[in-house]
């Protein structure tokens, strides 16, 4: 399940010892903040784009392997001949 930065901000700030109540708006917006600079730091891709990366991909692989069983078949005839 995909949590939002937000989502995973305010667990984090609800996780802290009850001491912390007071200054738990700051903290969570400190979570939130240090959690979307390091996001940003990723080499991140859509969902979309990785999905039809992959198809492609696959695609790619059927093509390759028709091709080397021709490839095969070719110099097998060849071998016979």
């Amino acid at each position: 399940m995909v949590r939002s930065i937000e989502d995973i901000a305010q667990r984090l700030a609800q996780a802290l010892p009850p001491q912390f109540g007071p200054v738990r708006d700051e903290v969570r917006a400190n979570f939130r903040a240090v959690l979307q600079s390091q996001l940003s730091r990723l080499d991140l891709v859509p969902r979309e784009e990785f999905e039809a990366t992959r198809e492609m991909l696959a695609h790619t692989r059927r093509k390759l392997d028709a091709l080397e069983r021709e490839v095969e078949a070719l110099e097998a005839e060849r071998g016979r001949g």
